[in-house]
């Protein structure tokens, strides 16, 4: 089956159903009789021809560290909203979190046709920065702010500031549960927040009970079982994320502490899960989504701009603000 065939198929001309592959301009009535056709004799366009013939895969990888996260979910479409809209497909590779699966999916990404590669970033090291660094394609990094890569990140620092300078307002022992500093952005930044709203409030970030979690409700729970049993006096928990902070939640029920009465809780992430908990949780909003589409749109720039389509500017970093959703758990 060729090009050829499924345009007689169809009964349009050869260049329909190549706009058609390729997401260019075509009346809604072509578009359909094409498809009907692919969908019939299940054609698939050869990609080796493809780029032979317009030096363009029109695929872009997307490395994320998990699957199983709500955030990375938001990002995700955002990336693929942005794509279609370009006429691309996203290829997805997993790294588990290990930093050196992330240094081979990148290479082998950009060794197999890939035009541009977005990496949601949850750390860094000496290997990886250098693999960025010499990647020959275009490169965004999600989540990070990596000096002199392109970057969408969120306002993570001042986020925590934030939410901890209200929680500081009505409680006095508070507990952070934070996440490896591994990671720059949720582990690092948020912790800095936090300490920095201790300092806003005439307080020492020495007071301030510290422990770690991975990010999943069931770590939350056991870190949070272990801190309250070594330190009772805890009236008030920050997370640096929601799935911590759900889990921070069971403990409280379990040790017959009632939220808000007793201990407050916040998190960070705005999931669906904070609405039906009990009590709703007061939780950071970021932007997932809209960070994903921004960076699919600064690929786009920097794919036009390797073409020669466009001018070439500075390295771009784009933060995105936050918005404290606050649901009374504190």
């Amino acid at each position: 089956m060729t090009i050829k065939e499924v345009a007689r198929l169809a009964g349009v001309s050869s260049a329909a159903v190549s706009r058609y592959f390729n997401g260019g301009s075509l009346s809604e009535e072509k578009k359909e009789r094409i498809r009907q056709v692919v969908e019939e004799t299940e054609y698939v366009p050869n990609l080796a021809a493809h780029v032979m013939r317009t030096g363009r895969s029109k695929l872009i990888g997307i490395v994320v560290p998990h699957i199983h996260s709500d955030s990375l979910s938001q990002m995700m479409s955002g990336i693929v909203k942005a794509a279609g809209r370009e006429g691309y497909t996203c290829i997805l590779g997993y790294s588990g979190g290990y930093i050196e699966r992330e240094i081979r999916i990148i290479e082998g990404m950009k060794n197999n046709q890939m035009e541009g590669i977005i990496l949601m970033g949850t750390g860094t090291n000496r290997h990886l920065r250098k693999t960025i660094e010499e990647c020959h394609i275009p490169l965004v990094v999600t989540g990070q702010s990596y000096p002199n890569i392109p970057s969408v990140f969120h306002d993570d620092e001042n986020a925590m500031r934030d939410l901890t300078g209200r929680m500081l307002k009505k409680r006095k022992n508070i507990a952070f549960i934070g996440v490896s500093e591994d990671d720059p952005a949720a582990g690092k930044a948020r912790r800095v927040g936090v300490e920095k709203a201790f300092k806003d409030a005439g307080r020492d970030p020495k007071e301030l009970i510290r422990a770690t979690a991975d990010f999943s409700v069931n770590n939350g729970y056991e870190v949070t079982m272990k801190l309250l049993r070594e330190h009772p006096e805890i009236d008030g928990i920050i997370a640096a994320s929601d799935l911590i902070a759900h889990g921070a939640l069971r403990a409280l029920r379990e040790t017959g502490r009632k939220v808000p009465k007793d201990c407050g809780i916040a998190g960070v992430g705005d999931y669906w899960a904070d609405e039906t908990s009990d009590p709703p949780l007061t939780s950071v909003k970021l932007y997932f989504q809209e960070c994903g589409e921004a960076a699919a749109k600064l690929l786009f720039e920097m794919l036009r701009a390797e073409k020669g389509e466009t001018g070439s500017g500075p390295v771009p970093h784009i933060k995105y603000g936050y918005a404290i959703v606050e649901r009374g758990s504190f």
